[in-house]
């Protein structure tokens, strides 16, 4: 079935010459405008055979400005007067206080990325709420539906495990199966597809307009796509909760015998080097597919901040995915605190009341969120919407964008 495209539709109302810059259409005109992007500090890496990259979305200008108009950048956006970043292999990154949503820097963070299993934090955002870590519960033959190679973490048909040993058998060894498993349990009557549509329906709750999930595991499906703007706000939601930082720190977990299917217990460990090797680490997630090559996720404390790093695209020489993290870290915990250049939305902020919330293109400093919605997931497509409130005046912002696509699961 061939992909179908509608024309957007745009109709605006146009507000006094008195009302804000910010939020206001000629916040939307600088955007459109923008000047070249400042090129990235990029090290070098060895050439190596990928698959065809996929084609992104088509752009949305307002997702590109959310958490700031300076974000709406391919290149380099970091503060006026701070040392330059250092030279990674990453495509983009993004570097922000998870505490006061302050952020830091970043080299293209609303660009269009392949998140691999970076892609089980939206999975444990959207579940870690839903499930009972001291459930025990029965993996089927839909769960073990992996592509063959990857990601395992040794969970076998009709055995029986707590929630929690899934979890962590999901967070610390990247289990697809876990993945699998946890989507379906927490995905109501439609199983692995009702927790896909919740992952979709999280990341639309969090701000991240830009993420649409495809597979609960990372593994690379048709339409799925992140950034690092995105995954910095999923971060912050797992970092969140108590038992996923627990999770994120634990080094080894063991995973039962289960004496029905002949299967002897045995130990995983934490494959995030960073909690071993960075000093504050608070943990984070690996990734990594042909396609999306290394992704990386990590947070680590110091002097009383607590700092997260995403990277997208990176490769491993001369530096892994970690470290290149980890550089990234050093770098945002030398910079002033009150340094940034935007700042991370508030879970619901955008999908809340016009009434209740000023702009998302609002600077760093005290909230002024704008009203916005997208994607919005229907069986056929996204539908994007933005709306943008000025007390002075009302501009509406309506751009769909509809089309079908064919969903090919790996």
């Amino acid at each position: 079935m061939r992909a179908a495209a509608l024309l957007a539709v745009t109709a605006a109302a146009v507000l006094p010459a008195s009302a804000p810059a910010v939020g206001t259409a000629a916040a939307a005109t600088r955007t459109a405008a923008a000047p070249p992007a400042v090129r990235c500090p990029r090290a070098s890496a060895p050439t190596v055979s990928r698959p065809p990259r996929p084609s992104p979305p088509p752009t949305v200008p307002e997702a590109r400005v959310v958490g700031g108009v300076g974000l709406a950048t391919s290149g380099l956006v970091v503060p006026a007067g701070v040392d330059a970043p250092p030279a990674i292999t990453a495509t983009s990154w993004l570097v922000a206080d998870l505490d006061s949503g302050q952020v830091l820097g970043g080299c293209g963070p609303h660009e269009y990325g392949t998140p691999a299993s970076v892609q089980k934090l939206l999975l444990t955002a959207t579940m870690m709420p839903r499930l009972d870590p001291a459930q025990t519960v029965t993996v089927t033959a839909a769960d073990m539906n992996i592509e063959p190679g990857s990601s395992a973490v040794g969970l076998v048909e009709g055995g029986r495990y707590t929630i929690e040993t899934i979890w962590l058998g999901l967070l610390l060894n990247s289990g697809n199966e876990a993945a699998n498993a946890l989507a379906r349990l927490g995905g109501g009557p439609d199983g692995a597809a009702g927790g896909v549509r919740a992952m979709n329906e999280q990341a639309h709750h969090l701000g991240a307009l830009q993420t649409h999930a495809v597979t609960p595991s990372g593994l690379d499906g048709k339409g799925q796509f992140t950034s690092a703007y995105d995954l910095a706000l999923i971060a912050r939601a797992c970092f969140a909760q108590p038992t996923f930082r627990r999770y994120a720190l634990t080094d080894l977990a063991t995973i039962p015998a289960q004496p029905a299917q002949r299967t002897k217990g045995f130990q995983i460990q934490n494959e995030n080097q960073l909690i071993y090797r960075y000093p504050g680490a608070l943990g984070g997630k690996t990734g990594f597919t042909d396609l999306a090559r290394h992704t990386y996720v990590g947070a680590a404390q110091r002097d009383g901040r607590r700092l997260v790093v995403t990277l997208l695209g990176a490769e491993p020489t001369p530096k892994r995915g970690w470290e290149q993290g980890a550089a990234l870290l050093d770098w945002g915990f030398s910079l002033p605190r009150d340094a940034g250049v935007g700042r991370l939305v508030e879970p619901g902020e955008l999908t809340a009341t016009p009434s209740a919330t000023p702009s998302v293109l609002a600077a760093p400093g005290p909230p002024r969120p704008a009203a916005a919605s997208g994607p919005a997931h229907t069986g056929s497509g996204w539908l994007w919407s933005v709306s943008a409130i000025s007390g002075a005046g009302v501009l509406v912002l309506l751009g769909g964008l509809l089309w079908h696509r064919r969903r090919r699961l790996p």
